[in-house]
This record gives C-alpha cells, structure tokens and sequence, in this order.
C-alpha cells in the first residue's frame, strides 16, 4: 500500500501479518507499546504480528510511506527462520529501504516475476540483518494467559453477538478485572477494542471479495455501516468504499 496522511491518527490495532513500511516523505510518529517513535525519509518500520501500535502525522505536512503486508508463512520461506521475528520495530538502514520500496514499485508496476523475485530478495535481506527467532514471552506464561486465550476465542466466533465483559469473564473462569488485566497483557488491547479490531479485519476480507459497505457492516456485527465506516477509517486509514483503491491520499 502507497498511502499520504495528514490529519489521520490510525487508532491502536495490529496486523495477522508482518508490516514493513519506509517513510517517503515527512515525518510520522509511532507509538508501540510504551515506546513513541520519530520515523522520517528513509526510516524503515518493521511491525510483527499482533504488535499494537498507532500512528499519526509529527508535523502540519503529513507524512508519506509504502508498506508491505508479507504473511509469517512468506518471510520464513524467504529467511529459511521456522518463526521469524523482528527485534527492532524502527531501524535505520538506508540499503534495506531502498530494496522495499523498489520490490513495492514493481508489484505496483503490476511485473509479477520481477515483483516476486524482488520481494522474497528484500525479505531475505531483512531477515538477516534484522530478523531473530521470536522467544517466548513471559506474558504467555503469566496468571491469566489461559483464560485470555479462551476468551480470545470466545469473541472471534461471536462477532455479531459479542458476551458483555461479565458473561464473558464467567465463561472463560475468571474476574472481570482479572480478565482486563490478563487480556491487555497478552494482546495489547482490551477485549472491547480486540472485538472491534476483529469486526474490521473480517470486514476487509468481506469488501475485497466485493460485498456492499452496507452488507458488510451488518455481517461483522456493527450497528450500521456509519459505525462500520467510524471505526474501518481510524484503524485502517480509509473509508470502507474505498478500501481496494491501491493509492489513497488524505485531503
């Protein structure tokens, strides 16, 4: 994706996939768990799955950027990594940039085989100037890891009809507050903004096979599409319309 921003603050989300992203123009500031990032022209962002972040513009002139969206399947094919990880989510590394932005160029460009060929190379290259194997985090392994798990789950099957916090909590055997605390340590989000992060993914997948806002929004569970264009714009930067235009620009 080739996108501009100006006013546009992304709400805290996260990706299924891994997102590699190189600033173009102006500056963007990123927010990553505790961490506030400056990235500027050149500045290469490498977010894992599920890394919750937000970003918004630094100055009155926006910011430019071109991100890739690889699958975990695909980077390890080209590492060779069985679980590839990156341990810097900011880095600065001018030869690295330079290689995603042209592989982005050239799927733009619409040449599969040079698209291909380049994107599995800058994956390499990234894997093995930047990438690791992800280790166990503690978080996993903390009180409360099970239940969030379950109640994970929980919310995935019932998009359309999501438990209030307390059925929830009985369902899974834990506090209410227990669940809070143990959920936004093992997903970085509460289950409310969780939930609302599923109804949008599930919308995407709906409108690139082409269904209607308006059939889209009653599917995943939202209210009406105002509310599935609310909250689809905050987390992914464009209004569900125009969700395939490969090229947006925010005015």
């Amino acid at each position: 994706m080739w996108a501009r921003y100006v006013r546009h603050a992304f709400a805290p989300h996260s990706h299924p996939t891994f997102a590699i992203g190189v600033v173009e123009r102006g500056l963007e500031r990123l927010r990553i768990g505790d961490r506030t990032e400056y990235v500027g022209p050149g500045g290469l962002v490498l977010l894992n799955p599920g890394q919750v972040h937000t970003g918004a513009a630094a100055t009155a002139g926006g910011w430019t950027y071109r991100v890739l969206y690889p699958s975990t399947g695909l980077l390890a094919e080209a590492t060779g990594a069985a679980a590839p990880w990156f341990g810097r989510s900011v880095v600065d590394d001018r030869e690295a940039a330079e290689a995603v932005l042209a592989a982005h160029r050239a799927a733009e460009e619409g040449d599969a085989l040079t698209s291909s060929t380049l994107l599995l190379t800058t994956l390499a290259g990234l894997g093995s100037r930047h990438g690791g194997v992800r280790r166990e985090h503690a978080a996993r392994r903390r009180a409360g890891a099970r239940q969030a798990a379950a109640a994970r789950d929980v919310l995935e099957s019932r998009l359309v009809d999501p438990p209030s916090l307390d059925e929830l909590a009985g369902l899974v055997g834990i506090g209410r507050f227990a669940l809070m605390r143990a959920f936004r340590r093992r997903y970085g989000l509460p289950p409310h903004a969780y939930l609302t992060q599923q109804r949008v993914r599930r919308a995407c997948a709906l409108l690139e096979t082409g269904h209607p806002p308006a059939a889209v929004a009653v599917a995943v569970g939202f209210a009406d599409q105002a509310h599935l264009t609310r909250h689809f714009r905050r987390m992914i930067g464009v209004p569900p319309g125009q969700y395939r235009r490969k090229n947006v620009q925010d005015r």
